[in-house]
């Protein structure tokens, strides 16, 4: 391997999970992941952006290793209840097990060996899930719940990724020392969301009707943080969702930095 200049930044790669989805005259499935956590690796991450397929658990072993971070992205499909005895998904709820077979086992595996992650909104719920919780599958069915979600058909986009509600931080925590407040103000996109939390999960932040909306993995060996709502809608214009992708990044380059130093030296 041809050494890198004396000084020289390494570049994470940054796996990006991709949803199954129908395209074109045929609904032809292809693996797609939105272009707003390309741009967002590209930006503040500051890393090389790698789509992951939804090709199922066999493809963890040989995927991981070859990163130094992952991106888990949100989407309209939920988290099927099979994985975690939930009851059936209401009729027309959009689903897609082919990324749930392959997001689920790639969070227990970056968490046990310390690769950074950065999970959002289905991304933290997999998260969740992934680790041992359980789902409310309709917040807004809930007694005393707001509705977190925003209508898909909206045709504007700054009000449909707009700010919602707000996000009461844990004093004291990382978020809350990022933002410099403990309250910050954020958008909200989803029906899904935290029912039972999953035991090595430390909760971050509440909605105003309680639901948990940032989390980190106790005693993990490295980044490892889910947020409910999309940071990488207004990193652009917003210090604090930037703050969180730059945080991210900075975990990823220290991995690559400690990945190919270890390559070297074998």
């Amino acid at each position: 391997m041809t050494p890198r200049p004396k000084g020289m930044r390494v570049k994470p790669l940054i796996g990006i999970s991709c949803c199954v989805k129908g395209f074109g005259l045929f609904n032809t499935p292809n693996h797609a992941a939105s272009d707003h956590y390309v741009k967002v690796v590209l930006g503040p991450v500051g890393g090389i952006p790698i789509l992951i397929p939804a090709a199922g658990e066999a493809s963890v072993p040989d995927i991981l290793p070859r990163l130094d971070g992952l991106l888990l992205t949100g989407s309209r499909s939920n988290v099927h209840p099979s994985n975690y005895d939930g009851p059936a998904h209401a009729e027309g709820t959009p689903e897609d097990p082919q990324r749930d077979s392959t997001t689920l086992p790639l969070i227990r595996a970056a968490i046990q060996q310390g690769v950074p992650m950065l999970a959002i909104c289905r991304g933290m719920q997999e998260l969740n899930v992934a680790l041992g919780g359980s789902l409310d599958q309709r917040i807004q069915d809930l007694p005393g719940r707001m509705d977190h979600s925003t209508p898909s058909d909206q045709p504007i986009p700054l009000v449909r990724t707009g700010k919602a509600h707000t996000v009461r931080l844990a004093p004291e925590g990382m978020l809350a020392r990022l933002a410099n407040c403990d309250e910050v103000a954020v958008n909200s996109l989803h029906n899904q969301g935290v029912q039972r939390l999953a035991p090595r999960l430390e909760p971050m932040g509440w909605a105003p009707d309680g639901t948990v909306e940032a989390v980190r993995v106790r005693e993990a060996r490295g980044f490892a943080w889910g947020v409910q709502w999309h940071p990488e809608y207004d990193w652009d214009r917003d210090g604090f969702s930037r703050r969180i992708f730059e945080s991210f990044g900075e975990a990823c380059t220290d991995w690559a930095r400690l990945r190919h130093g270890q390559v070297a030296a074998e």
